[in-house]
């Protein structure tokens, strides 16, 4: 009797170990590239700050003098960047749902493919900030 008890345990721990690992095989592929995707946002989204700030200066600079047309263009860069972070997130929010993007739920194959285009315009709206910003900063003569 007390093999069988221990057994039927041994047993019910295997079985749920080997559902575990199936779930985890299932899905690392897509979930490596939600994390790699979050992860970009997540670089990126803390320069939004520097990103206004910038325009707050750059803004009283602006005039009708070239160099106040420099200024201008510098400032509408970051406001542009703003804006494509802002459409990104909500994009990618309204494409996925939070159990996809925090939980790593398993893809439709749509959803894959839609995450390998957000992958592409997260990285485009990233380059896009920090050129912005580096052409603001230089402007300024800043760093």
């Amino acid at each position: 009797m007390k093999n069988i008890l221990v057994l039927s345990i041994v047993l019910s721990l295997c079985m749920i170990g080997c559902k575990e690992e199936k779930k985890t095989e299932a899905a690392p592929m897509v979930s490596n590239q939600m994390k790699e995707v979050m992860a970009i946002h997540d670089e990126v989204m803390p320069k939004m700050g520097k990103v206004g700030r910038l325009v707050g200066k750059l803004k009283p600079m602006v005039d009708t003098t070239a160099q106040g047309k420099r200024y201008e263009k510098a400032m509408k860069d970051l406001q542009n960047a703003n804006t494509s972070m802002m459409k990104w997130m909500q994009d990618f929010g309204d494409q996925f749902d939070s159990d996809e993007i925090m939980n790593g739920k398993e893809l439709s194959e749509q959803k894959k493919l839609l995450l390998n285009v957000e992958e592409e315009n997260i990285k485009v709206v990233k380059q896009q900030i920090e050129s912005s910003i580096t052409n603001a900063e230089a402007l300024l003569g800043e760093k």
